[in-house]
């Protein structure tokens, strides 16, 4: 998904929704917001292969009665990691709302979708898929970081043992081999690592 803020007004937008009139009236109401870009799906069935080939900054799905099978397959064809995806649904319980809510889906209105209620819903929708957006990359961050301390600790490790040196030593070696080499010190950990591995 390209990144956007909710002030956006040039959107790609997938709506599915099986009612003809219910789907002009969504695209009259979103028309009024911005100069969309607005493809009507009628049809939940190919909705991957659709989403896939449109490339949507964000897909609204209206079901009128669906069962948990149905939301988890909708939502997981529209693909809510790479996009936000609001459901509108008329009727739902605890467990279909906890399994919208699994399997990504930024948005989930209960009592249906009414035209005046469609801007200030998507544009919670993009807002919240993007604050997890950022939260799954500062995961990711920190979780890379953890991976390069470790590798960086054992190489650490490696140097102490084979050059009779102390920690503080070993680090600054591994820190002014990467300078002479135009590398990240944990690059040059990784790789003196996996020469250790092969050679024991």
């Amino acid at each position: 998904m390209r990144q956007r803020n909710t002030l956006s007004n040039d959107l790609t937008i997938v709506i599915v929704e099986r009612d003809k009139e219910r789907a002009l009236s969504i695209v009259d109401s979103l028309l009024e917001t911005g100069d969309h870009k607005i493809h009507v799906l009628a049809e939940e069935s190919g909705l991957s292969r659709s989403i896939a080939r449109l490339q949507p900054d964000v897909v609204l799905i209206d079901v009128a009665n669906p069962s948990r099978d149905t939301i988890e397959q909708l939502a997981t064809a529209a693909s809510p990691l790479e996009r936000p995806v609001a459901f509108f649904v008329d009727h739902s319980d605890a467990q279909m709302t906890k399994s919208a809510i699994e399997a990504g889906v930024s948005a989930y209105v209960v009592d249906g979708l009414h035209t005046d209620r469609i801007k200030p819903v998507m544009d919670a929708a993009i807002a919240r898929f993007q604050m997890f957006q950022r939260m799954r990359a500062e995961l990711e961050t920190t979780k890379r970081a953890l991976e390069e301390r470790k590798v960086i600790d054992r190489a650490k490790g490696l140097l102490m043992k084979a050059r009779g040196i102390s920690e503080e030593e070993a680090y600054a070696l591994l820190r002014k081999t990467a300078m002479g080499q135009g590398k990240r010190v944990a690059d040059v950990a990784s790789a003196l690592v996996t020469t250790a591995d092969l050679l024991s």
